[in-house]
């Protein structure tokens, strides 16, 4: 639960800058905690990924964050052609438009602080990063990826996320997405 001292009205969802440099952030996993204490501004300078956070600007607390780079929905995600082209009749693509890829945007990271879990900010920040690609969509997207965590699974499938292959057996991660016309309806 987030401390008392938190005031989350104070908090605003805002995109990290190459420059930024974050001090301090802990959502209990290692490998996440490093990304965004010692490489996301690399990784936005050399134009690999954009971070995002929730976050105070008057004192720099971050709540959470997240990061996300280009992605694509390809046939190579699926065992064979058949169950990509189950995968396109099940999302509406038109017969007649049969590519071998769709637009996606992968979301590379998401860490809530331990101090904030429990507060509905993951499933917020999920909500921010989907209305960003289909109100203010500057280019195609239709799908938002994740090679989400065991554990995670979960947490994604609550967030309207649905596995990309149903035999995925990654002993580690299991690739999902959301399709971003459930939103633009």
């Amino acid at each position: 639960m987030v401390q008392p001292s938190i005031e989350l009205s104070s908090f605003k969802f805002i995109r990290l800058n190459s420059t930024d440099s974050i001090k301090k952030f802990d959502c209990g996993d290692r490998d996440l905690n490093d990304f965004i204490l010692n490489h996301a501004p690399a990784f936005q300078k050399h134009l690999i990924s954009v971070s995002y956070a929730y976050a105070n600007p008057n004192t720099g607390q971050i709540l959470a964050y997240c990061s996300l780079a280009n992605d694509k929905v390809a046939i190579t995600d699926f065992k064979d052609k058949t169950e990509f082209n189950r995968f396109r009749k099940k999302n509406g693509f038109p017969n007649e438009k049969r590519l071998k890829s769709y637009p996606a945007v992968k979301l590379c990271r998401l860490g809530v602080d331990v101090s904030a879990k429990g507060n509905q900010i993951g499933s917020g920040m999920l909500d921010y990063i989907k209305s960003m690609f289909v109100v203010e969509n500057k280019t195609g997207c239709r799908f938002l990826t994740v090679d989400a965590y065991l554990d995670a699974v979960p947490f994604y499938e609550k967030n309207g996320f649905r596995r990309m292959n149903v035999e995925d057996d990654d002993p580690h991660t299991r690739l999902m997405y959301y399709d971003l016309m459930d939103l633009a309806g």
